[in-house]
């Protein structure tokens, strides 16, 4: 089976070093926060919360910019070309749905709390319910999403979309597409 790659762009180095930012930006709160930071601070969380709660205030605020400047980059194209704008359109995308995992997670951990508190659940109870139904699809999501932004970011690097995103945000007329070798 011969695997098709995607058609490039004709975009200057610049562009693909901008390009790469808003992934670079993504993975950089998956692995270097959620996964890096949240581990070094784990073991102090039974002394002090305040270490372990950066990790959600960094989250947030690396996700809230990637979502402000992926839809200013939408509506100032002037300022963006569209290859870049096209790439902070993919990471909102990623952004988007990572919140929801998030919201996801805080939604099962207030229901432990409830159920623990109001109902006299079972402590394990409540912490499978969180462990099974927050954390579990959580860490999954983060574990794809991880491959899936390195895939992109290396497209970035090579002048490359996926297609979806050209079809949500067409080219502007007169960009030619590069076509790969036997493609």
């Amino acid at each position: 089976m011969q695997h098709r790659r995607a058609p490039s762009y004709p975009v200057d180095d610049s562009m693909r070093k901008r390009a790469k930012i808003p992934h670079e930006l993504f993975l950089t709160n998956l692995i270097g926060n959620h996964i890096l930071l949240f581990v070094s601070t784990l073991g102090m969380a039974s002394h002090n919360i305040v270490p372990v709660m950066s990790v959600p205030v960094i989250s947030v605020a690396i996700l809230g910019f990637t979502l402000w400047r992926a839809q200013r980059a939408r509506r100032a194209r002037r300022r963006d070309d569209w290859y870049v704008m096209a790439h902070w359109q993919v990471a909102a995308r990623f952004s988007r749905l990572f919140i929801g995992m998030l919201a996801l997670l805080a939604l099962s951990a207030a229901f432990a709390w409830f159920g623990y508190d109001a109902f006299g659940m079972r402590k394990e109870t409540a912490l499978a319910l969180v462990g099974g139904v927050g954390m579990l699809p959580t860490m999954i999501t983060m574990l794809v999403m991880i491959v899936i932004e390195s895939d992109v970011l290396h497209q970035a690097a090579h002048g490359r979309l996926p297609p979806w995103i050209v079809r949500r945000f067409p080219p502007p007329d007169g960009m030619e597409l590069q076509l790969p070798p036997g493609g």
